[in-house]
């Protein structure tokens, strides 16, 4: 029976304790306990997290045998521990199976030398901080989450939901990993490779009826999606569509449509092993030609380049 800790460190962040929901889910799918849990910490006794509230936690040497550590940190990267707090965290580790840390708990593995020569990643705000803090480890500040072997990382707080369910689908399978993503509401399961930003966040629209356009846009990528069809889903005229849309995004419809269409070209590209004619087809770029001049624009790079860069970093 596979046990899951949750390290916590003074200042963790609230919000993290919820990725604990993924594995209570996994065993309610189950019917049985598949996974133990537990919530620790190096010292034992209650930890105090960002917002003020004391969790009581299990000392991490009398948990007893650990399965898959999960490390927690705050809204900030934790300062250097001591060293006394380091062996106990490379003991544990060395005896699970696998650890991560979730969004600034990367650190912590940085600073017990697990990162070394790997590739990590961790809340974008930080990478900056993180590759300058450890410059042998190669932080990819624009993934969800990464997983390196027994090693995993992952981005911003939520993104720590997204590896938990990773972490179940490499234990149950893909159909019951699919389940708890749904229990939990989750809008889509991200895969590691996605990036951390969304064009739906960064456009960020006020408005319900500019929301819903962009809403329709991403789940009709075959489609034209001209401003006409957008403009019909908004219940506007084209003009008054096309003034709304700048005003509420600084982007015209066309050129937001496009960078919607390169999110979900770039992913399929990353993670399927789908021809690049089709997945064109499928992001509705109509051809292949169109799809390369759009990513040369964006990227500066051809899809094929890309893939290859994908393909290079999955087989190392």
């Amino acid at each position: 029976m596979p046990h899951v800790s949750m390290v916590l460190t003074p200042g963790f962040q609230f919000l993290a304790l919820g990725v604990q929901a993924a594995f209570e889910l996994a065993n309610l799918l189950q019917g049985k306990d598949y996974y133990t849990l537990s919530i620790s910490s190096v010292e034992g006794g209650p930890v105090t997290s960002s917002s003020g509230f004391a969790v009581p936690t299990t000392r991490l040497d009398e948990v007893g045998s650990v399965d898959t550590l999960l490390l927690l940190a705050g809204l900030m990267p934790p300062p250097q521990q001591d060293e006394v707090t380091l062996a106990t965290l490379r003991s544990m580790a060395r005896q699970a199976r696998r650890v991560a840390g979730l969004c600034t708990g990367s650190f912590l593995l940085g600073q017990m030398g697990l990162l070394e020569g790997r590739r990590a990643t961790t809340h974008w705000s930080y990478a900056r901080q993180m590759r300058e803090t450890f410059p042998n480890v190669r932080v990819e500040d624009d993934r969800i989450f990464i997983n390196e072997g027994p090693i995993w990382t992952s981005a911003g707080l939520t993104a720590g939901l997204d590896l938990a369910v990773a972490l179940i689908e490499k234990d149950l399978g893909r159909d019951v990993a699919s389940s708890i993503a749904r229990r939990l509401v989750m809008h889509h399961r991200r895969a590691g490779g996605q990036s951390q930003h969304s064009e739906l966040l960064e456009l960020a629209p006020s408005s319900d009826r500019i929301q819903k356009a962009l809403i329709h846009a991403k789940t009709h990528l075959s489609n034209a999606l001209t401003v006409e069809e957008l403009a019909e889903i908004a219940a506007l005229s084209p003009r008054q569509f096309s003034r709304a849309f700048r005003a509420e995004t600084g982007q015209t419809p066309a050129k937001a449509v496009e960078q919607i269409r390169l999110e979900a070209a770039r992913l399929m590209i990353e993670e399927t092993r789908h021809p690049m004619d089709q997945i064109a087809r499928e992001c509705g770029f109509v051809d292949l030609r169109r799809m390369r001049e759009a990513f040369m624009r964006q990227y500066g790079q051809p899809p094929q380049t890309l893939r290859r860069l994908a393909r290079s970093v999955a087989d190392a």
